[in-house]
């Protein structure tokens, strides 16, 4: 039975390289893989970027009126798919994340999401809640904070500053925006330090 796969962790993770090194895995095996990414994941425009300095052009990019069982569906039908490998899974649609379990059911293709469980805040993002609901397996990839301890928060840095208000969304090295992996008393030391409750 084909499953839905869950891999979540911090920024830093290492996940875009866990998932292009799934993808050669595949392919070496003579395995056709379809790579997704959702287009508000606008880093590396139709290619996954890795941190590492690894780059490869993603099969779809997905917008959230896309129902990716019909995508898959149709893709499967002109060339067997083995395996369904999604970025930055956080930024799908929970109805997106349906169409992504369905694909397992009824095509019988496993799909391997990647991606953030919660946002700069803590909060969850649409995606990542839905696939922590219903994902056969969930698993997380562990990265570490400044401190050494593990990192489970992604603190935004806009300008060289810690922020603690704003958008869900702000893609990583665009507008002067970046990110760092903190554990829980770095995170909290971060909010005290900008005066945030």
């Amino acid at each position: 039975m084909a499953k839905l796969y869950f891999r979540y962790g911090a920024m830093n993770g290492g996940k875009t390289t866990i998932l292009l090194q799934a993808a050669h895995n595949y392919e070496e095996q003579g395995m056709h893989v379809f790579l997704v990414k959702p287009s508000i994941d606008s880093k590396g425009d139709d290619k996954l970027v890795s941190r590492l300095g690894i780059s490869r052009k993603v099969d779809y990019v997905c917008s959230p009126e896309d129902d990716l069982f019909e995508v898959i569906k149709t893709n499967h039908e002109t060339q067997k798919i083995s395996c369904v490998l999604a970025d930055e899974a956080q930024f799908f649609t929970s109805d997106q994340a349906d169409q992504l379990m369905k694909v397992t059911v009824k095509l019988g293709i496993p799909v391997i999401c990647y991606g953030l469980r919660t946002d700069f805040l803590g909060n969850g993002f649409a995606g990542s809640t839905r696939l922590l609901q219903i994902a056969h397996t969930i698993e997380e990839i562990k990265t570490i904070c400044r401190c050494g301890k593990k990192a489970i928060y992604n603190a935004r840095i806009i300008n060289g500053h810690f922020v603690f208000s704003g958008s869900q969304v702000a893609i990583d090295g665009t507008d002067n925006v970046s990110y760092e992996s903190l554990c829980a008393d770095c995170y909290f030391r971060e909010r005290e330090l900008a005066d945030i409750d």
